[in-house]
């Protein structure tokens, strides 16, 4: 979503960078280049002007003019900057995540709100599978009476999530459905009862008087507003709309995988004085993501978002499989059925791009990554050549000799280059993994230096001969991040760091 922005912001860091010492014309050219780019991405002005006065003021300190790296303390205030303006002061003069308010006497009463056509309904699907994985027993209730099909829509989300849905009554009025789930909830013994309100596709007098008498009547815990951060500053508007009428406690920001500029983003918490609480980032039932100021400002400025990879790396890893893979890995094996286990794996990540938006430094390596051809699409075809051999071709890739390869070709409908292609990144990869079991697993071990430091993560990692792979803590995550931003560039293990599948070498 910010991809325009971080991409001009990186360009006026560039040209700092060239400079020893930065003089106050250097700043002033410099800010209002940034200026340039907020509101080219559709921040809101009022924002935009108060970003840049704060930005002036910190920026034209003898602490910044007398900088050994002045250009990185300019960067540090736009951080600052930005973190402020996404997530707001936090208890300790920094932005802290806004979570969940659960009410300690259940069940917590979620309301969602927002225009018809923003994903509320989706979005409350969403946050029912999260709520879930956390252990909470989750009811969803539809009181969209007017949208054909919305409540069958919710049923259908719920199903998906694993959660139950209020059954639905033909010919009953929101507020009554509001208050039989309310009672369904609380006899039931349910933790969270998540209300999906009905929207228009434009504000209107009656919408907003249903929403309020709703929320009159169920008292939630959390009021959300779902918007379309494609909308720009008419999602601003419609904040400001509904929360002039309803008790909202935070946002929901729903297509934020789009190519929308990202204003609506950086706009809606300094504008209503709202707390952005989740993105949605895809269509896919698990596509919610808590937000947090901190990573999204390091992505805007190129500085990826390591924490939010490695936490979707644990999520999304089949353990059994992981385990498997382990034992074998230790003792130097590694076939063409791995290797296509790791393309399904990296895709179920949210594919290449999704990976490399969340790497250190790829924002200045866009157009070696074009170059080198590496898309989802090279990783669906590298998939689609695994699938069209035989299974003792997968365990024997030797065996592959010039009509085989033909016949597998011709089956991925690709040429025999991509499958030597193919076959060359497989043998780089086996021979890195048979170099790293050597003497009893010791490359193993050095990798988990590298990966976890000192602490645990090694420990973790040196297990892996043994077969056991347990999940690392958050501590471990929040070292391997930092480890990961030292490096200054993509260098994560199947990606970067092991031949064949470096997306920078062609």
């Amino acid at each position: 979503m910010f991809d325009a922005l971080s991409e001009r912001l990186s360009t006026v860091f560039d040209r700092l960078g060239g400079k020893g010492v930065l003089s106050e014309k250097d700043i002033d050219e410099a800010l209002r280049e940034v200026r340039v780019a907020l509101l080219e991405a559709d921040v809101a002005l009022p924002v935009v002007r108060d970003f840049i006065a704060k930005a002036k003021e910190q920026a034209t300190g003898e602490a910044v003019i007398r900088s050994v790296k002045p250009a990185d303390q300019v960067i540090k205030i736009t951080y600052d900057g930005l973190v402020e303006m996404l997530g707001g002061p936090g208890p300790q003069g920094g932005a802290e995540p806004a979570g969940l308010n659960l009410s300690l006497n259940p069940p917590t009463i979620i309301m969602m709100a927002g225009l018809q056509g923003s994903g509320k309904t989706t979005t409350a699907g969403k946050l029912a599978l999260r709520l879930g994985r956390e252990r909470k027993k989750v009811l969803l209730a539809s009181l969209d009476t007017r949208r054909p099909a919305a409540m069958q829509q919710l049923a259908t989300l719920a199903e998906q999530a694993g959660v139950e849905s209020l059954p639905i009554v033909a010919g009953q009025a929101a507020p009554d459905i509001a208050k039989r789930a309310m009672s369904a909830a609380r006899l039931q013994g349910y933790d969270v009862l998540i209300l999906d309100t009905a929207g228009r596709t434009t504000l209107d007098e009656a919408m907003m008087s249903e929403a309020a008498e709703i929320a009159r009547i169920a008292r939630p815990h959390e009021t959300l507003l779902v918007a379309d951060a494609l909308t720009g500053q008419d999602a601003v508007r419609t904040a400001k709309a509904f929360h002039e009428r309803l008790p909202l406690t935070g946002l929901v920001l729903t297509r934020a995988d789009g190519d929308g500029r990202g204003g609506a983003a950086l706009s809606m918490r300094a504008v209503t004085g709202l707390p952005i609480k989740f993105l949605g980032v895809s269509e896919k039932i698990d596509g919610l993501d808590a937000f947090d100021a901190h990573r999204v400002a390091g992505r805007i400025l190129g500085q990826g978002d390591v924490v939010a990879l490695v936490e979707k790396a644990a999520q999304d890893l089949d353990h059994a499989k992981a385990e498997a893979m382990a034992k074998r890995l230790a003792k130097g094996q590694f076939d063409l059925d791995m290797m296509s286990e790791q393309l399904a794996q990296m895709k179920r990540m949210g594919g290449m791009e999704g990976l490399m938006g969340m790497l250190p430094g790829v924002q200045k390596m866009k157009k070696q990554i074009a170059e080198s051809g590496i898309t989802d699409k090279s990783v669906d075809r590298q998939a689609a050549i695994i699938s069209s051999m035989t299974k003792a071709e997968r365990r024997k890739p030797d065996i592959l000799q010039a009509s085989r390869k033909r016949r597998i070709a011709a089956g991925a409908g690709v040429d025999v280059a991509e499958v030597n292609r193919l076959l060359k990144q497989h043998r780089q990869m086996a021979d890195a993994f048979k170099m790293m079991s050597k003497g009893g697993g010791r490359g193993f071990a050095q990798m988990a230096q590298m990966l976890g430091g000192g602490g645990g993560g090694a420990d973790r990692l040196k297990s892996l001969g043994g077969g056991k792979l347990p999940m690392p803590s958050e501590q471990e995550i929040q070292d391997f991040a930092a480890k990961m931003q030292q490096g200054g560039g993509p260098k994560l293990p199947g990606l970067g760091g092991l031949p064949g599948l470096n997306p920078f070498k062609k």
